[in-house]
């Protein structure tokens, strides 16, 4: 690779670049695949919860109170043996929430007022409003049970009849949906700077017939791929810092975990952003079809099937495979964690692993079409 060459094309791009002005213009497909996704392939509901019951009061009132936790259609109670456990599962995003029933639980029913802990998992500010009222209403179903079978009418100071649940909010203090939407828009916007935008340039050099004139210079596919991506990686990681920047003094959304590790994942994110684009567009020589392909592909499903918008484990299972396949899943999983919950480290291993993998599967792929085209 020549140093010299890989300088004058790295130039040549970014004065394409900011000439350029067309590169954004997106296809009527857009609004019927909004449509679909809409209307098929996604849901709102929160129907699967995963609960964590850490039972510190083995007593069998105790053990009546909690079984009303399983008559929900909405909620799936996990025994487990300590708080220590539940606490992992949580940071794992294995449960949804953690109902803890204190040591003392049975002689404060006893007394005539027990207390419940309820941990929810505040990262999606909705779905934990949901969560809490879930488990609310199976208390205050158990509490209204118990209250008929004794024969007297709840007390108003009782919310959920005898006993009252006291809710915690994890990883949401705010308990906002702006820190569940911001992870997300950097994700987005990753997306579109890396994928689509990158899908334009090797089509637009087979349209214009530029291409046709590098084949007869000692230029290799190599310095042709680099010179493409250094622009769009730089203007990708601008606008990394710019939402980062307005996350943090904008919406105030705090940053729990290593600052290095969310830089360092998303360079990881956006050379399988750029390894996307040139692969597209490598292969499809048209500037047009290289932005529906990118859109269809990389766009769209950052946007509809990552856990943006809605909990993936509420989707059918289909839908969930499609989803766990994608980068922008595993980016907006690793993103949110370092943001909201901070260094869990099984989640930043798997998925940098993950996204290191996509990487060097999509440009590597770039590099053989390209060189296939200029053989």
């Amino acid at each position: 690779m020549n140093g010299a060459r890989l300088w004058a094309l790295t130039r040549k791009e970014f004065r394409q670049l900011v000439r350029d002005k067309s590169n954004l213009a997106i296809g009527v497909l857009l609004p019927a695949v909004l449509i679909l996704l809409f209307g098929y392939g996604i849901s709102m509901d929160l129907n699967n919860a995963n609960v964590a019951v850490v039972m510190e009061d083995a007593s069998p009132g105790a053990a009546d109170v909690m079984a009303g936790l399983g008559l929900s259609r909405y909620l799936t109670p996990t025994p487990v043996r300590s708080m220590h456990e539940a606490d992992s599962m949580m940071q794992a995003r294995q449960v949804d929430a953690i109902v803890r029933v204190p040591p003392d639980f049975s002689a404060q029913l006893l007394a005539g007022h027990a207390t419940l802990q309820l941990i929810v998992h505040g990262a999606d500010a909705s779905t934990a409003r949901t969560v809490q009222g879930y488990v609310g209403g199976a208390v205050a179903q158990w509490g209204a049970q118990a209250a008929a079978r004794a024969g007297k009418t709840p007390g108003a100071s009782a919310p959920y009849g005898t006993i009252t649940l006291v809710p915690r909010m994890w990883f949401n203090a705010a308990n906002t949906s702006t820190w569940y939407l911001v992870p997300g828009l950097i994700v987005l916007i990753m997306t579109l700077l890396g994928a689509f935008l990158t899908s334009l340039v090797v089509a637009r050099e087979w349209e214009r017939g530029t291409l046709e004139a590098l084949f007869v210079t000692p230029v290799r596919p190599v310095e042709i791929l680099l010179a493409k991506m250094i622009p769009y990686f730089a203007v990708g990681m601008i606008g990394f810092a710019m939402c980062l920047l307005a996350a943090r003094y904008l919406f105030g959304v705090p940053m729990q975990g290593s600052l290095l590790i969310l830089v360092a994942s998303s360079v990881l994110y956006m050379f399988v952003a750029l390894g996307v684009g040139l692969l597209i567009s490598s292969a499809t020589k048209n500037q047009f079809i290289a932005s529906q392909v990118a859109l269809l592909t990389s766009f769209l499903p950052a946007l509809m099937l990552s856990g943006f918008l809605f909990d993936l484990n509420n989707v059918p299972a289909v839908v969930r495979l499609v989803g766990k396949a994608l980068p922008a899943t595993h980016f907006l999983e690793l993103i949110k964690t370092l943001m909201l919950a901070g260094n869990v480290w099984t989640i930043i291993v798997k998925d940098c692993l993950i996204l290191a993998a996509y990487a060097a599967v999509l440009l590597c792929a770039a590099l053989r079409v390209t060189r296939k085209r200029l053989a």
